[in-house]
């Protein structure tokens, strides 16, 4: 699950890189972060995107497995998207 969680957030930055636009990535993150939505909440938001149950799936286990961390693991991932978001490479977008 750490491995997976590594991946999502070296891919995020890419998704701002792509030039589409970090404040909808910027919400989705904020939401996959916060302790408080659930999972069926985060796939709610997550509606337009998602195309089919292997979608679905995908979405529920990745709030999962940040659901499954402390608040201080979760504080921390929200402080690196933050310098993610602050960087030059994304300053452009």
């Amino acid at each position: 699950m750490k491995l997976l969680m590594v991946l999502m957030l070296t891919a995020l930055p890419l998704y701002c890189y792509a030039g589409s636009g970090c404040q909808l990535l910027e919400f989705l993150v904020d939401k996959a972060f916060d302790p408080e939505v659930s999972v069926s909440e985060f796939q709610e938001y997550l509606q337009e995107f998602i195309d089919g149950d292997n979608s679905a799936q995908a979405a529920a286990e990745l709030k999962q497995c940040f659901l499954n961390q402390s608040n201080k693991t979760l504080h921390n991932c929200g402080v690196i998207m933050q310098a993610i978001y602050d960087s030059p490479f994304c300053a452009l977008y």
